[in-house]
């Protein structure tokens, strides 16, 4: 992509984060792995002739690790391509696309470079880090936010006594207290998915992914008297967090084989 495809050329916020990483590294890497072990032969050959050795896992942080690149795409354009915004009682498709895009329009624009033949590998290789990306930012609720508090990052709470912000712990705090390294973690959770689950969740539909965050998203803000979270909190959400990153990985590896599919599904 020549960098100057995009929409704008300031990031408005729209109450989901602009700075936030969903998931951080060990998310992100969870659900490239699953999502690695679960691509057809034919995707996975389409993946190495795009990205060679770098492997979806690898490719899955390299959106949030380019924010600090000066160029004027990261710095100007990139930003809403992270999150959407669906405000509570409304559906995705209740509510407008911004004009300076989300991630669900972001991913529409990087699938259609994947799909073009003239496209070059650079272009595709951006497009392709990007899919990857956004298929696990919206998996995670707050990335689905409801426009009043910046996906949660406005909330304060503290997490077993280290003040922090109810986005912060879904991104990495409530996954990083199995204190695993992302192969470990995705090894673990690919066990125990059974095969009922890969069929069931098996869809490449974004609307499916971001109608299902946003029910999560609505359950999971503590209330006003219990912003000290703790083993409680944990024990109450860290199952659906983690049920998340298995329908990321499943979920990514449906919509990549969609992609390169011969026929567009």
């Amino acid at each position: 992509m020549r960098r100057h495809f995009a929409i704008l050329a300031t990031i408005v916020v729209l109450g989901t984060p602009s700075v936030a990483h969903a998931w951080g590294q060990t998310g992100h890497r969870v659900i490239g792995e699953i999502a690695q072990q679960n691509v057809s032969g034919k995707t996975r050959a389409e993946i190495e002739l795009i990205l060679g050795n770098e492997d979806l896992a690898e490719a899955s942080t390299w959106a949030d690790e380019e924010r600090s690149n000066p160029d004027v795409f990261w710095q100007r354009e990139a930003g809403p391509y992270h999150y959407v915004t669906v405000p509570t009682g409304k559906a995705y498709t209740d509510v407008e696309t911004p004009d300076e895009g989300d991630a669900l329009s972001a991913l529409e624009r990087f699938t259609q470079v994947l799909r073009d033949p003239a496209a070059t590998r650079e272009d595709k290789a951006l497009a392709l880090r990007f899919v990857v990306h956004i298929v696990g930012d919206v998996h995670q609720p707050l990335h689905a936010g409801n426009g009043d508090d910046r996906g949660g990052n406005d909330v304060t709470v503290s997490w077993f006594g280290e003040e922090t912000n109810l986005h912060s712990v879904w991104d990495s705090k409530l996954i990083d207290s199995r204190n695993l390294s992302y192969t470990e973690y995705a090894n673990w959770l690919m066990r125990s998915i059974e095969p009922a689950q890969t069929i069931t969740w098996w869809t490449a539909d974004p609307l499916v992914w971001i109608a299902e965050s946003t029910r999560i998203r609505d359950d999971i803000y503590p209330s006003e008297e219990a912003v000290n979270l703790g083993y409680a909190y944990q024990y109450e959400h860290l199952n659906t967090a983690e049920a998340r990153l298995q329908q990321g990985g499943i979920r990514l590896a449906a919509y990549l084989d969609y992609v390169f599919a011969n026929d567009a599904l």
